[in-house]
């Protein structure tokens, strides 16, 4: 009987069986950096940065009292040089060449008919930047 009834159960297992199906396993990487989508870059950014615990050891703490009284101050005085600098320049009386120094830095200008020219100079690298400013006449 018990032979009779293991028959009937592998018949009736095969009576169910189905065919089987499988399919390619295709890996899509996440990173843009190894082909993955190129939108999902400031996500991972975002998610990096989120579990960066590790701090610069040299960074000046810009939070406190004193770091931002210092900032402002130097704020408050470079505006302050830059007006002088605008008034030398383009003020009631302008003048057509001049030379400012401050702090490792020097400005000179010169004035020409039709535009004037800003050559600010790092003294400590030797770095330059030259702005040319035209000059609009009036015509009545």
């Amino acid at each position: 009987m018990l032979h009779k009834t293991g028959v009937l159960l592998a018949l009736a297992a095969l009576g169910f069986a189905t065919p089987l199906s499988a399919q390619d396993l295709v890996h899509e990487p996440i990173s843009p950096t190894f082909g993955g989508n190129p939108f999902n870059s400031n996500h991972i950014l975002g998610i990096a940065n989120a579990q960066n615990d590790t701090s610069d050891p040299d960074a000046v703490d810009r939070s406190s009292q004193s770091s931002i009284f210092a900032r402002q101050l130097e704020s408050r005085l470079l505006s302050a040089l830059s007006s002088q600098v605008v008034d030398a320049i383009f003020g009631d009386n302008p003048q057509d060449q001049g030379t400012i120094s401050f702090g490792g830095q020097t400005i000179e200008f010169f004035r020409s008919l039709d535009e004037v020219t800003l050559i600010i100079r790092n003294d400590d690298t030797g770095e330059e930047t030259r702005i040319v400013i035209p000059l609009f006449i009036e015509v009545n």
